[in-house]
């Protein structure tokens, strides 16, 4: 069974347990197939048996069922193709002509299945094949409420809202309200309700070998046989209970099949109902298999374009022996889903069933009413338009909500593939609307250099986009740095390219926009190239004070916590500092591995000196690095920056509260001079306290060693350096201590410069 289903278990399967869901799903689906492949044969037009249902949908479940290579679809005869084949009915004139259409529109499905056709399923939105199954189960609950009660004036398997006697689905409802149902089926159906809801809730009921929706059948036969005793409500009327053709012997069974008029091969009519009845099936097939895809727990996709063989052989077989048109129908296939099935021997077993019954028991079949169904229907229906599924589409915003919605009402109001149409066309207005809006991401970033608008262009880039490109770069502040990235790009439109083209070399200079484009292919013909540094040059070193220096690191570990990291060409950045370096700053951190200082700055190449040592521990050589930095290279800044967390500081503590040496703990032999250095910033009282600390006053702990462990590295570099003092002295450089929280991933900086304060350039 692996071959066909690779998501069940070898235990599952050796278990039986697979077989047996199947089986109880198959024998379900079968009971809701039966009354609907006659309802749907009975609304097709009078030329049409009732047994061209049936037989319709023996070939969905025995051939397509074995053919597709779907675990859940249910193939049949669909109610969206009802008013089609009433209407080629009335253009071919017989139902043999119509039927040899239908074996043409097989072969037509065949050879979409051949040529891959079934792709274009990826084409229809989520929101629209769920607004589909919502759909569907928003008329199984209207349509099946008059069946509940027993008013079963309309044939089962009508899902049009116009009706043919010229009432709707509302009014229909209207009637049931003033009182017009048979009052044995009233008491079935909704005894059957309440079955079926005792069985969804009790565990032990739930996980049974007898399904709920047959445990309803037998109910509602046993109570009307009950009614006949004791002369209650008895429901005999054929119009209340499910009426198939009895067969006197079995030798009738060939006087009920009808054959194609191969004759009318040279009928014009005929090919163009092929082509009518194969686009609406493939359509419907294509739509309703991805629905029913979204309803299966274990998420399989089904291959659509091997669907389109399956139904094209179906159609082809259906046609030769007398039956409908056949397409996957989400009602059986959600009945399926919510049974329990497995694999698609669920659908194999619907059709074995139908044609067993109906050749063999048919009169038995007949004892069924028709308001039990409409129960298992209308819990059904409530599945699939649940109240959880109206409200996860609302939260996903009104992009996805309003073709969901749309989608819905135009298949209630009209029919499946009319509503389906209608929601795509609504899902696209939204694309096009969205395109429009927000065709390309705007982001305002500040470089070293200054401020930079970066504008980038989606894959797609059409003449719906230029207005609002256009508007886009009339927005640009005048005096500042644009780059216009394509890098995602495929394709651009002349008109679009021309239009960044004139702003490059005329209106851009003209406002003092200095224009960058990155990312521009060959065929653009746009001179691509980066007019903004974003890296630092010696002439932004110079005209940086260390007061905007601490600003850039600031606002640099804001980006890095909120994730708006700058764009940066690190291979520009890498050409651009191969002759030369001018960082703005040194920071000097701890060598844990969390704290990597270019990233949690932000920074590119170039930027910083970066020295690191555990415990931020200023050393002779640290020392003489932080010098260099200062006085040769000229930075601005002086960052030293401990963590949350140390485990350099919290092994100090450990050691000292232990009096025990840090060589013989670890063996090493140069580690006292980091125990020496923190040494100082513990307040040696707390020791007695420290084994019965909560983990959270254990950090606090360590997190004040390191705040006063920081203060101390700053003062001894500003002690023992007497150039870097000097620098200092005279407003050259700033020394700041700051500690990164490893939790956050903030940095809080001791020496804030006032809110108010000029942030430079």
């Amino acid at each position: 069974m692996s071959a066909t289903d690779p998501s069940l278990s070898p235990s599952e399967l050796n278990s039986g347990s697979a077989l047996a869901s199947d089986l109880k799903s198959g024998l379900v689906v079968f009971l809701v197939a039966l009354p609907l492949c006659l309802g749907i044969a009975q609304g097709s037009g009078d030329g049409v048996p009732l047994m061209a249902g049936i037989l319709a949908g023996i070939v969905g479940g025995l051939i397509v069922g074995a053919l597709s290579g779907s675990h859940t679809s249910v193939s049949g005869p669909a109610a969206g193709l009802t008013a089609v084949v009433a209407h080629q009915l009335g253009v071919l004139g017989s139902f043999e002509a119509f039927l040899l259409a239908v074996v043409l529109s097989g072969i037509l499905q065949l050879v979409l299945g051949f040529c891959k056709a079934g792709s274009l399923a990826a084409f229809f939105p989520s929101s629209v094949i769920k607004g589909l199954l919502a759909a569907i189960g928003v008329i199984l609950i209207l349509k099946q409420i008059p069946h509940l009660v027993g008013d079963d004036k309309d044939y089962e398997g009508d899902s049009s809202f116009d009706q043919q006697d010229q009432r709707n689905t509302f009014t229909e409802l209207l009637d049931v309200l003033e009182g017009e149902w048979h009052y044995g089926a009233l008491i079935v159906g909704l005894s059957s309700m309440g079955v079926l809801l005792m069985w969804d809730r009790v565990k032990v009921l739930k996980n049974s070998l007898l399904p709920g929706p047959v445990i309803v059948v037998i109910f509602g036969v046993l109570l009307n046989l009950l009614f006949r005793l004791v002369g209650g409500p008895v429901i005999e009327a054929k119009d209340h209970l499910v009426e198939i053709p009895v067969l006197e012997s079995i030798t009738q069974i060939d006087g009920l099949l009808t054959y194609p008029d191969f004759s009318q091969l040279g009928t014009p009519a005929v090919y163009v109902a092929a082509i009518t009845i194969a686009i609406v099936a493939s359509l419907e097939t294509l739509l309703n298999l991805q629905a029913v895809d979204k309803l299966d727990k274990r998420g399989r996709v089904s291959p659509p374009s091997r669907e389109l063989l399956a139904q094209g052989a179906g159609n082809i077989v259906s046609g030769l022996i007398g039956g409908l048109p056949i397409t996957s129908v989400v009602i059986r296939g959600s009945v399926n889903v919510n049974s329990g099935s497995r694999t698609k021997l669920s659908t194999v077993f619907h059709g074995l069933l139908l044609l067993v019954c109906v050749a063999l028991m048919p009169q038995y079949l007949n004892m069924i009413p028709l308001s039990a169904l409409a129960a298992i229907l209308i819990f059904t229906g409530f599945k699939l338009a649940s109240p959880a599924l109206f409200k996860q589409m609302a939260s996903e915003g009104r992009y996805q909500f309003i073709p969901f919605i749309v989608t819905l009402v135009s298949i209630v109001r009209t029919d499946l593939l009319t509503g389906i149409l209608i929601g795509l066309g609504v899902s696209v207005l939204f694309i096009l609307i969205s395109n429009l809006r927000r065709p390309v991401k705007r982001t305002l970033e500040t470089h070293l250099d200054g401020e930079l608008m970066v504008i980038e262009l989606p894959n797609q880039v059409t003449f719906l986009n230029r207005a609002a490109i256009d508007h886009a770069l009339d927005e640009v502040t005048s005096g500042t740095h644009l780059m216009i990235d394509g890098t995602e790009t495929d394709y651009i439109d002349p008109d679009v390219l021309s239009l960044i083209r004139d702003f490059q070399s005329k209106k851009g200079p003209a406002r003092g926009i200095n224009v960058s484009l990155k990312g521009f292919r060959q065929k653009h013909k746009l001179d691509d190239g980066i007019r903004f540094v974003d890296f630092s040059t010696r002439e932004l070193q110079d005209k940086l004070t260390p007061r905007q220096a601490l600003t850039i690191l600031r606002e640099g570990n804001r980006r890095f916590q909120t994730g708006k990291r700058l764009t940066r060409d690190f291979s520009r950045q890498v050409g651009g500092t191969a002759l030369e370096q001018n960082p703005f700053a040194a920071v000097l951190s701890c060598i844990d591995s969390r704290v990597p200082a270019e990233l949690v700055l932000d920074l590119g190449i170039g930027d910083i000196f970066s020295v690191r040592v555990a415990g931020n521990v200023p050393g002779n050589t640290t020392l003489g690095s932080l010098e260099y930095a200062v006085a040769v290279s000229g930075v601005k800044l002086v960052l030293v920056m401990g963590h949350t967390r140390c485990e350099a500081v919290t092994a100090t503590v450990n050691l000292i509260c232990e009096q025990k040496s840090a060589k013989e703990m670890t063996g090493c032999d140069h580690l006292h001079s980091i125990v020496d250095h923190i040494d100082p910033c513990l307040d040696k009282d707390r020791c007695l306290m420290l084994n019965s600390l909560t983990q959270e006053h254990s950090d606090e702990l360590i997190n004040d060693v390191v705040r006063k462990n920081v203060h101390r590295t700053v003062e001894r570099i500003t002690e023992e350096s007497a150039v870097i003092r000097q620098h200092m002295e005279s407003g050259k450089v700033m020394v700041v201590g700051a500690i990164y929280d490893v939790t956050t991933g903030g940095i809080e900086f001791f020496d804030e410069p006032p809110a108010t304060e000029a942030t430079g350039s």
